[in-house]
């Protein structure tokens, strides 16, 4: 059996956090040459240079290019993905891989999943099928239109697949590989937030209880990222407990987040927050495990911490229709609701809920890249 060449284009930290497991096994099987091309926030200093961890991971990068246009709205967000099809065409004519893998819902991903399918490479598709409040849901729905394979993460996600015409053949239900790491990970031990040079503010004692907070922009309703950052910084500064903040993604509308936090620190020097760029995908896992409450609108707030079972706080729109564990309590986008959520969340302990997976997904993965079938001819499959 000849090696089959797959390459994982990889993104942001989210991207690699879910990802990991599957690359740790594909490295080591003989049946598989790995190939790994990075773009867009991973390999920018501004967003915590994930192009550093993934090698410090062990991992070779094949090819790493810049895409990001700056201006961090819906003109330059096109602009960018628009050069990723241009540069990833070059990189796939140059690796030709026989698989390409992508993973949810991004502008990023779209141009990946295009790029391939132009060049008649077999391409898979990871976290389709679910349903969300944003223009992600556009993204991921026309992805699976391009996708030859199917790895989603849950059994509704599944029926959705198949519903827009997709050969259920092609449609599996693995679980989120990110909860692999959750089930092998020691969550007891304590993150050395010393090694993170680049966090900003209060310095956060983990012995004690904090809060962890991660907010991304929301590319649909622009006007609505500066009155949810502005309503989510004065609930924290009310409840005065020390809260360790994450920096917003790449997407449109992050620059009216990150100058929302740059004026809140100016106007409020004595706080109890830390701000960071990035973490180490274990970490963070460990950071949110042992928090008192994760708040924002993340995605890693409706997956990973219903394994983990965790209290949440999700507020506004952002992971509207996703299916969720009994932790998470959605609220408006307003400074009571939030503040009031947060009040009800703090200190609760859940139990882990499998809806995302029993922490297997990665073998499963590996088994359906190497065995199936490259066909790359689809039909619409009518119910």
């Amino acid at each position: 059996m000849n090696k089959r060449k797959i390459c994982f284009v990889i993104y942001n930290r989210s991207n690699y956090g879910r990802l990991k497991p599957i690359l740790k096994l594909a490295k080591k099987n003989p049946n598989i040459k790995l190939q790994i091309v990075l773009s867009s926030s991973s390999v920018l200093n501004k967003y915590g240079n994930l192009k550093q961890v993934i090698e410090k991971d062990g991992f070779k990068i094949n090819y790493f290019f810049y895409s990001h246009i700056e201006g961090e709205n819906n003109f330059s967000m096109t602009k960018s993905t628009g050069l990723i099809i241009i540069e990833l065409s070059s990189i796939f004519n140059t690796l030709k891989p026989d698989i390409v893998v992508t993973i949810g819902d991004r502008f990023e991903t779209i141009a990946t999943a295009t790029c391939a399918s132009y060049m008649n490479i077999y391409l898979v598709h990871i976290q389709g099928g679910e349903l969300t409040g944003s223009i992600d849901e556009k993204i991921r729905h026309a992805v699976t239109k391009f996708s030859n394979l199917h790895l989603v993460n849950t059994n509704r996600s599944k029926k959705i697949v198949c519903q827009m015409g997709e050969n259920k053949k092609n449609v599996f239900n693995v679980g989120c590989p990110s909860i692999d790491i959750i089930k092998n990970l020691n969550l007891k031990k304590r993150v050395n937030l010393k090694k993170y040079s680049f966090g900003v503010g209060f310095k956060i004692d983990l012995k004690k209880k904090y809060y962890v907070v991660l907010l991304h922009p929301n590319t649909e309703t622009s006007l609505d990222n500066k009155k949810i950052i502005t309503n989510l910084l004065n609930a924290i500064y009310k409840v005065n407990i020390q809260t360790l903040w994450l920096w917003p993604n790449i997407d449109a509308g992050s620059n009216i987040i990150t100058s929302e936090i740059r004026k809140f620190r100016e106007k409020n020097p004595i706080n109890k927050i830390n701000f960071y760029k990035n973490f180490e995908t274990e970490d963070y896992l460990r950071l949110i495990n042992n928090c008192s409450c994760l708040i924002g609108n993340s995605s890693s707030g409706i997956r990973e911490s219903s394994f983990l079972g965790i209290p949440v706080v999700n507020i506004g729109n952002r992971q509207s229709n996703r299916e969720r564990g009994d932790n998470v309590l959605d609220c408006k986008n307003t400074y009571k609701s939030i503040l009031k959520s947060i009040y009800i969340q703090k200190n609760k302990k859940f139990k882990s809920s499998k809806i995302y997976g029993d922490g297997n997904s990665s073998k499963k993965i590996i088994n359906l890249l190497i065995k199936t079938p490259l066909n790359i001819i689809k039909k619409f499959n009518v119910l």
